[in-house]
């Protein structure tokens, strides 16, 4: 009996030792973006055993009227951004995409946004698209980047800001107004996760794996590698320290973000808002896919 208890135990110690060094490794894939030419082909079982080799996505050529700008995080990071004024503007929309996104990717809002009468700024986040920098916290230390872009705008005399967000982006938007008390006019959050848990769930389920207990594991992970507190980023929980209007939006088939996700953060916003959402819309632009709807929404929320 004692040695099959100590074969027992031994098997246990080390199967929990193979499974946090996998999540370990999954934790590092999905908090690190990899240059073009920096990583090598992986096989199959390379990825499902270590994580899938992201990179950094390039953006799209700007538009004429798009100005570049570079900030600089505290770290010394150079942030691409672009700035394009309207002529006569209502004010200024700050746009932030999401997790493994680049700022192009928000070419179609922008436009929309200043068909709508807007001065627009679309910001490649730390470690993504023409930004410098491999880490990515999931909205962590993004915070700092929101900043930057709002005290860029507010510096150029803006009275009117309007912060912009899509999944990763809607929730760091959440995380700054936590940890700098930014006061914008208004706030869109388009499909906000709940915590960096239920991130990690949703991208574990559409693997095809279990949630549990994979997920809280590589939030340790993640936040353990790079420095922080993982499970401390609560957008459900920074939703109660904005001050301004708030419309939050979700597609109905989206597999990454829940509806309770979403019900939980509409239900800690105390100030004004409104919640939309698209029942043809999956975890995607609902501005492409659903593009008159979220147009009349958006609109009727700026006047």
């Amino acid at each position: 009996m004692k040695k099959f208890l100590k074969y027992f135990l031994r098997t246990v110690l080390v199967l929990f030792i193979l499974v946090n060094i996998i999540t370990a490794f999954h934790a590092y894939k999905f908090t690190h973006f990899y240059d073009a030419a920096e990583a090598a082909p992986q096989n199959k079982a390379a990825a499902i055993l270590l994580g899938i080799n992201a990179f950094k996505q390039q953006n799209a050529a700007a538009d004429s009227g798009n100005e570049k700008v570079i900030l600089t995080t505290a770290d010394h990071l150079k942030l691409e951004g672009w700035y394009s004024a309207a002529a006569v503007a209502k004010g200024t929309v700050c746009l932030f995409h999401g997790h493994g996104g680049k700022k192009s990717g928000t070419n179609a809002e922008a436009e929309a946004f200043r068909k709508l009468g807007y001065n627009t700024f679309q910001l490649d986040f730390r470690a993504h698209g023409s930004s410098e920098g491999n880490t990515c916290t999931i909205g962590y230390y993004e915070s700092e980047d929101v900043k930057l872009v709002y005290d860029f705008v507010k510096s150029k005399g803006e009275k009117n800001i309007v912060l912009w967000g899509i999944s990763m982006g809607a929730a760091t938007i959440t995380k700054a107004i936590n940890d700098y008390q930014l006061q914008p006019n208004k706030i869109i959050l388009e499909m906000p996760f709940g915590s960096i848990v239920e991130a990690a769930e949703g991208r574990i389920k559409m693997m095809g794996l279990p949630a549990e207990p994979l997920a809280r594991l590589i939030t340790f992970w993640g936040g353990t590698e790079h420095g922080f507190w993982a499970f401390n980023m609560k957008p459900v929980e920074f939703a109660k320290k904005i001050t301004c209007p708030v419309l939050l939006q979700w597609g109905a088939n989206d597999p990454r973000v829940s509806r309770k996700e979403i019900d939980d953060i509409y239900s800690n916003i105390y100030t004004e808002k409104k919640l939309v959402v698209y029942d043809s819309s999956a975890h995607e632009s609902l501005c492409k896919k659903e593009n008159e709807k979220w147009v009349s929404a958006v609109e009727e929320f700026l006047k």
